[in-house]
């Protein structure tokens, strides 16, 4: 290891769901079991072969100014809302430099990412343009619809002046995003980082379109129990929005300054599938390259690992090579590996998923406590894993490490993996 090769901790945690619109409410939520799938209403969804989505709990419009939610697309407005709770539970009071010295500006980086970025501005902007003319687009438009414009707004929010960035790798945005802040403090680039990712993605046209690709499920009756991920009736994911964003800082900085730590960082592998644009390489091959390279780049022992965050969306192909990439890299020791999928209960968030998942991957070391996987009445047999099913597991004393997978249409594999402290 290089002398800037720094332990890497994470200090703050925020995040607005579909179970709720903090980190708190959401981290409930899940413990509980319980499903933030909703059915659509109103009349542009009524032709829609799929008629359901994981809608936010609270509307960021409800919590952000007036002027200042004007001027953001909605995937900017929640990651704006989990990027402040997430600095304030980190111990910061305002801006770098200005209302909070305990942070230089050119020491701090903001990495927030979104798979599809500002679409349903995009969509509603075209909309007024056809039916009210050129004079009623907002000049808003562009900073609204670039997919950098949550990172942008975060970084605005807290003066971070070592980077912007803004990783795009579809339903690995996220994750590939908190991995890309670690290697920026272990570079030495910064000392804290704001990280997570972002998704607001619930319009007809997205819906529409995943759907005619198959896959999304069409359980319109039954909204609650339609993400069912190793579940044998599986028939595809349910869209979500929201965020989730975490304060990552190199373990000297938050020591100087007393900060509470949740737990390490230890690592990212990843990898590409080159297989299919969107289709999962059916053996787990990319996905096993992914967890290996996690395994060589970290001292991770599979012996300490007890908890595991599945991408795991619903699909019945995706799931299976998931757990077989898994089985092919840890072996034996994946039978101790209590396992949960949060998208039964949260739905998919896409560029979103690995910034949540990450979330509930820090509480469940912090609280040493496995979420459940729901709607498993049938678990496929194919599914050669321990599946914390319908209630929540305690997790074991002692130091132990939880990982948390993203993978993405392209192919994008990213495997992030955090230690108790």
């Amino acid at each position: 290891m290089s002398s800037t090769n720094r332990t890497v901790v994470v200090t703050g945690i925020g995040a607005t769901t579909p179970l709720g619109g903090d980190s708190a409410s959401t981290w409930e939520g899940l413990i509980a079991g319980r499903s933030g799938v909703v059915a659509l209403e109103g009349e542009r969804y009524a032709e829609l072969p799929v008629k359901i989505a994981a809608l936010a709990a609270v509307d960021p419009a409800e919590v952000l100014p007036r002027p200042l939610a004007r001027r953001l697309d909605r995937s900017a407005q929640f990651a704006l809302i989990a990027a402040k709770e997430a600095w304030a539970d980190a111990g910061y009071t305002g801006k770098a430099g200005e209302d909070d010295e305990s942070i230089a500006p050119d020491r701090l980086g903001s990495v927030i990412a979104s798979g599809i970025g500002g679409v349903t501005t995009l969509l509603d902007q075209y909309d007024v343009l056809k039916e009210k003319g050129v004079r009623r687009v907002s000049p808003h438009t562009v900073p609204m619809l670039m997919p950098n414009g949550p990172s942008a707004n975060v970084g605005l929010e807290v003066n971070a002046q070592a980077g912007v960035h803004t990783p795009v790798s579809a339903c690995a945005s996220g994750a590939e995003a908190i991995g890309y802040a670690v290697e920026m403090i272990r570079a030495g680039r910064a000392d804290v980082v704001v990280a997570g990712g972002t998704e607001a993605a619930i319009h007809p046209l997205p819906i529409a379109a995943f759907a005619n690709m198959m896959a999304m499920s069409k359980n319109n009756d039954e909204p609650e129990k339609a993400s069912r991920p190793y579940d044998t009736a599986r028939d595809g994911f349910v869209l979500g929005e929201g965020a989730g964003v975490i304060v990552l800082e190199s373990a000297e900085h938050a020591a100087a300054r007393g900060a509470r730590v949740y737990c390490e960082v230890l690592g990212q592998g990843l990898s590409a599938d080159s297989h299919h644009i969107a289709q999962p390489e059916p053996t787990g091959r990319g996905i096993a390259a992914a967890m290996q390279n996690l395994l060589d780049a970290t001292d991770l022992k599979p012996a300490e690992l007890v908890h595991l965050n599945a991408h795991a969306t619903s699909t019945p192909q995706g799931d299976i090579a998931e757990i077989k990439a898994l089985r092919k890299t840890l072996g034996d020791d994946l039978d101790h590996v209590a396992i949960s999928s949060t998208k039964s209960m949260t739905g998919h968030l896409l560029g979103g998923a690995g910034g949540i998942e990450t979330v509930a991957t820090v509480l469940a070391l912090h609280h040493r406590t496995a979420p459940p996987t729901i709607n498993i009445d049938e678990l496929d047999e194919d599914i050669d894993a321990d599946i914390v099913r319908d209630e929540a597991r305690q997790l074991p004393g002692g130091t132990i490490a939880a990982v948390n997978n993203s993978f993405g249409f392209g192919g994008h594999n990213v495997v992030l993996a955090f230690r108790s402290v």
